[in-house]
């Protein structure tokens, strides 16, 4: 008899034993679950911000484009302006203008 009570002592402590791990798993799971739940929020905030930050990135790929055809433009204007400078246009009296 005293063999019987020892096992249902330890049967009992078993038990207790798994009920608190079950418990601790649960509440592991749960701290897992929130914490997956957080990174998946920064994940979708970065990923927005990624987006914006193409987006400007294009916006000023295009201005940079614009402004380098711009250049392009200002560079044939004063090289197409040195004979000019070279031989300036006559005065206006050679036109037939007065001053």
């Amino acid at each position: 008899m005293e063999a019987i009570k020892k096992k249902m002592q330890m049967l009992k402590l078993d038990k207790e034993n798994a009920i608190d791990r079950a418990e601790q798993a649960e509440a592991d799971k749960k701290a897992a679950e929130d914490k997956c739940k957080q990174v998946e929020e920064e994940l979708t905030h970065l990923q927005k911000k990624l987006k914006g930050t193409e987006d400007e990135l294009d916006k000023y790929s295009e201005n940079l484009k614009d402004a380098d055809g711009g250049f392009t433009m200002l560079s044939r204007l004063v090289s197409n302006s040195w004979p000019q400078v070279i031989h300036p246009p006559p005065p206006p009296k050679v036109w037939g203008l007065q001053t």
